[in-house]
């Protein structure tokens, strides 16, 4: 069982736990920054502010960074 964990984590860059457990919510909380900023930068015509879409501009582009890169070939 040992050996299979440890072929586990070369084969996914992370511990299989953490993988399982920590995947989803990582994902979720992207969303939500996604969500945020697209609500700024829709938001910002109505509101009348420039500033609202370099501010959802630039949570586009943190969320866009975090967003994890899986191997999908397995």
């Amino acid at each position: 069982s040992q050996t299979s964990v440890k072929e586990e984590e070369v084969k996914h860059g992370s511990h299989p736990g953490f993988a399982r457990c920590c995947r989803k919510k990582s994902l979720l909380f992207n969303d939500v920054v996604l969500i945020t900023a697209a609500l700024l930068t829709a938001s910002s015509r109505r509101a009348k502010a420039f500033e609202m879409i370099l501010a959802g501009r630039f949570l586009e582009g943190i969320a866009a960074g975090r967003t994890p890169h899986f191997n999908v070939n397995g």
